[in-house]
């Protein structure tokens, strides 16, 4: 194995270590909010720190390939997408954190199970994992071919996301004191519509260097 390729390896691997990381936060969160759980919730927003060392370590060290190999063609998109998809897995655990710090303050916890089910919250969580691992074989696998089904899944948690401000508007008004917490829900319910997003882009930066092709702003999702 030439020395460069030994090095795009090592970042292969680095990123796979950083995506496990931040899978298992997202798991972590929705147990955590599910269950009411806030010592969870605590391991979730102390191990955030090493989500962000990943990523600080994954943009230096695709810096310093491309300075050392001058990458091109296949080499060099991988590489900007590396440094994409690291910054995108830092925001996605920044939106996990947060979720874990709403489980934290302990002032909403305690809502109604079937106002949850309504919003469908879990539904979210578990879509939202589904496309992270998908997403992950298809960089692992250098295929594509789930791309559609990714891509289609961020548009369901839009159509849930979307629905969800009818719900807790009616309950809401129904329930004035329901309110603040309402109004909470709301902004972990649009975390979780930005998770979908951030899992979006990380299946066009997939694409991006496996397909060469772009598929920001073209409509394809």
């Amino acid at each position: 194995m030439k020395h460069t390729e030994k090095e795009l390896s090592a970042l292969k691997e680095q990123i796979s270590q950083m995506w496990t990381l931040v899978m298992s936060q997202l798991e972590k969160s929705k147990q955590a909010f599910l269950e009411g759980d806030i010592e969870l919730a605590r391991e979730i927003a102390s191990r955030e720190k090493r989500v962000n060392a990943f990523e600080l370590k994954m943009d230096c060290d695709c810096e310093n390939y491309i300075a050392l190999y001058n990458p091109v063609a296949i080499d060099l998109r991988l590489i900007l997408s590396l440094i994409k998809i690291g910054s995108t897995l830092e925001r996605i655990g920044d939106f996990c954190e947060g979720i874990a710090r709403h489980v934290i303050e302990d002032d909403c916890n305690s809502i109604d199970k079937q106002i949850i089910e309504e919003l469908q919250i879990e539904k979210m969580f578990t879509m939202l994992i589904g496309m992270l691992s998908d997403s992950f074989v298809a960089l692992e696998s250098e295929n594509t071919k789930m791309s559609g089904k990714i891509l289609s899944k961020d548009n369901e948690i839009d159509t849930i996301y979307i629905g969800a401000l009818d719900i807790l508007t009616d309950h809401m008004h129904k329930n004035p004191g329901f309110i603040r917490c309402g109004l909470k829900i709301y902004l972990l319910i649009r975390k979780l519509e930005r998770i979908g997003d951030h899992c979006s882009n990380i299946v066009e930066d997939i694409v991006f260097y496996i397909d060469a092709k772009v598929l920001k702003h073209t409509g394809k999702k």
